[in-house]
């Protein structure tokens, strides 16, 4: 389970957010630009520190102001997806989902299994020696996913997953998405603008204010909190 209490000053306001993530679920979190969602992934996963608060995975502390405590973000097993899948262009897919594995100075042998197998369930094993830089939107968002998974993370960090891929994709690798999120079993928040990736990924809902939390419910529940400007427009008006 992962738990969340942090705040940090930002340019225009103050971020102050409590949530939780139990195993197995999916948090969905919504909001206008600069709502501070992505800020929220990147406190959790170690790239900002908070100004104050505590942040706990599967009962391990990452983050305590109180105890100062602050874990480095590669040893917090977080999958974090980056909207722009922040893959290495001049690397092949092989290389760029080996990458995390190398750092950790994991045995050759390993990491070559390793893989080889996360490459075979993502569907990616004759692209294992293509520059990244000649594949589809789709093809980089599975080597983006399969860098995440490959590090057998405790909680997986997806921002704008599927922003992209072409349009017509999006409903196949949205499915093939979700099946890959329900078998990783682990606490999962997704970042979208997308109504649909709101519907189909997510378990629960949370809507974002200025750094704030003011709905977290069923997507039923917050999607049908019309009176919620945001939420009006993001359900179709």
């Amino acid at each position: 389970m992962l738990s969340v209490h942090a705040a940090r000053r930002l340019r225009d306001f103050v971020l102050d957010v409590t949530l939780s993530v139990g195993r197995g679920e999916t948090l969905v979190l919504v909001g206008e630009n600069g709502a501070g969602k992505s800020t929220v992934l990147n406190l959790i996963s170690g790239i900002l520190p908070p100004d104050r608060g505590e942040i706990t995975l599967a009962e391990r502390t990452l983050f305590s102001s109180g105890e100062r405590i602050d874990v480095p973000a590669e040893s917090r097993s977080i999958g974090h997806l980056f909207q722009s899948y922040a893959l290495f262009p001049h690397m092949t897919v092989s290389e760029n989902v080996a990458f995390g594995l190398r750092c950790r100075r994991v045995p050759r042998p390993e990491v070559a299994f390793t893989v080889a197998k996360q490459l075979a369930a993502m569907h990616l094993s004759d692209l294992a020696d293509v520059n990244v830089g000649r594949l589809s939107g789709g093809q980089r968002q599975r080597v983006a996913l399969a860098r995440a998974l490959v590090l057998d993370p405790e909680l997986l960090l997806l921002d704008e997953p599927l922003a992209a891929v072409d349009m017509r994709a999006q409903a196949a690798m949205r499915k093939e998405l979700r099946d890959r999120i329900r078998n990783a079993g682990i606490p999962c928040i997704v970042v979208t603008h997308n109504l649909r990736d709101a519907l189909e990924l997510g378990d629960r809902l949370c809507l974002l204010e200025e750094g704030r939390v003011v709905a977290d419910g069923t997507p039923e529940e917050v999607l049908g909190m019309r009176e919620n400007g945001f939420i009006a427009s993001f359900a179709g008006g």
